[in-house]
């Protein structure tokens, strides 16, 4: 298995966000570190495709004069779906030519303000439709784990990045499962938070029931906690609580449920032995742990696929009038326009799905009122090979065996609760597999500090000592 990663004696060396915070304090270039990891991502993404855009140039300039910030220069990356000044967002798609944005979206204009350099834009899947990107043109984003698989979900190309040691985080976001499915594949540690948690573009603030959260992809838990801690510097919903200065392990011992069963399908039977493996992890480390069936009913698998695809139909009837003259539907993949197709046959269903997905937040409060923490395999099945899920491929054939991966992630979308996955365990083919943990709302603080327990516990698997 040949693995991919930019890792080497250069300014960024293997340092994480806040290890590079520190490191600029002692006086380490930013100017050098941003020129070492736009070498970086030179190196590496002929083998993974995870660029979209490169700012390389506009990087060059920012890093002589950083803006202010805890992350001040610190090298990052945008998700290629949100707006930011002078770069075009493609969505991942050819259906339209994308010009440059004229302003910062409102998430974009919050994640800079804590310093972060963004560098360019990468990759997502059609949309963030499907979970793996995998485009007809353009080709797949592979894991640098082993490239003949794939990156994992919309955020594949940020995830693949990060993993590589071209930056130590960067943006994804999260509708399905696409922060917490490529930190399942890719080995990092992946936090979809609490909903409302972080500023959001107004497109997302529009849907009937908001299941797409912001946040980052980073190798470590003090990355993720920090840039957690710094975001909130800058914009807190005051309807949740804050989440502070997360630095080391809570000392409770909590009530974890253990579920081997998804949205609709379950967990292979090696993963679901892995997912036993960390729940006796829990157990030896004094949490009391209880394995129980799944907080939801089976069908919910089906109303959440109707909702996905009312956002693949939106996107399908108002292309022309979101993205301008040059909007051309028949360059949509398989996957978004049968999407569109089941959304359309399915209307008179439609408003009993949403509401399906609204209260879906009132069964798990009444689960979170019996147990503090729930453990579940991020996903179902360990990372499909390049071309299972190809786009131009028959669409029942792609959702199926979408469906059959991406089990346990969407309930987390629609109930709004945070969940983290963190790489605790490796298949038997040699490649990370996440396991997740989800909360109650709002109790973002609980999962880094037990995120944090886990780390000290079991140290993460690392790329370049393969």
């Amino acid at each position: 298995m040949a693995r991919v990663h930019a890792f080497g004696d250069d300014p960024l060396q293997d340092l994480d966000a806040v290890g590079l915070v520190e490191a600029y304090r002692d006086g380490l270039p930013v100017d050098e570190v941003v020129e070492a990891a736009i070498a970086r991502a030179d190196a590496v993404d002929d083998q993974l495709g995870a660029l979209a855009h490169e700012a390389f140039e506009r990087a060059r300039a920012e890093a002589r004069s950083p803006r202010p910030g805890y992350f001040s220069g610190v090298p990052t990356f945008f998700k290629d779906n949100v707006d930011v000044a002078g770069m075009p967002t493609q969505n991942g798609t050819d259906a339209y030519v994308a010009r440059p944005a004229d302003a910062d979206g409102d998430f974009a204009r919050m994640y800079r303000s804590v310093g972060l350099l963004p560098l360019g834009k990468t990759r997502l899947s059609e949309f963030g439709f499907s979970g793996a990107v995998d485009h007809p043109r353009l080709g797949p984003v592979r894991t640098p784990w082993n490239p003949e698989h794939y990156a994992g979900a919309s955020s594949a190309g940020a995830a693949a990045f990060v993993a590589t040691g071209v930056v130590p985080i960067a943006h994804a976001n999260d509708g399905g499962g696409s922060i917490r499915i490529p930190a399942s594949v890719n080995g990092l540690v992946g936090l979809k938070p609490t909903r409302g948690r972080l500023a959001q573009d107004a497109t997302l603030r529009q849907m009937p029931v908001k299941i797409v959260s912001d946040g980052v992809l980073t190798r470590s838990v003090r990355d993720t906690a920090a840039f957690y801690r710094e975001a909130e510097k800058v914009y807190r919903d005051p309807r949740l609580a804050p989440i502070g200065d997360i630095t080391r392990p809570g000392r409770a011992r909590l009530k974890v449920a253990v579920v081997t069963r998804g949205v609709g399908r379950d967990a292979s039977p090696e993963v679901a032995e892995l997912t036993l493996e960390t729940a006796a992890l829990l157990e030896s480390l004094g949490h009391r742990v209880e394995e129980i069936e799944p907080p939801v009913p089976r069908f919910f698998a089906d109303h959440f696929v109707l909702y996905w695809s009312m956002l693949a139909m939106a996107v399908v009837g108002t292309g022309r009038r979101t993205y301008g003259p040059t909007w051309n539907p028949g360059r949509l993949d398989n996957l978004t326009l049968g999407l569109a197709r089941h959304s359309r046959r399915n209307l008179h269903r439609l408003p009993v799905a949403i509401a399906t997905m609204a209260s879906s937040k009132h069964l798990a409060a009444r689960h979170h009122a019996s147990y503090d923490v729930t453990l579940t395999p991020t996903l179902a099945t360990g990372t499909p090979r390049v071309g299972h899920l190809d786009p131009t491929a028959d669409y029942e054939q792609v959702l199926d065996r979408l469906l059959d991966w991406v089990a346990f992630t969407p309930l987390q979308n629609a109930t709004g609760e945070p969940a983290i996955s963190l790489p605790l365990a490796t298949t038997a083919e040699g490649l990370p597999q996440g396991m997740m943990l989800g909360a109650g709302a709002g109790r973002e603080a609980r999962l880094l500090e037990l995120a944090l327990e886990l780390e000290e516990a079991v140290p993460w698997p690392r790329i370049q000592a393969g």
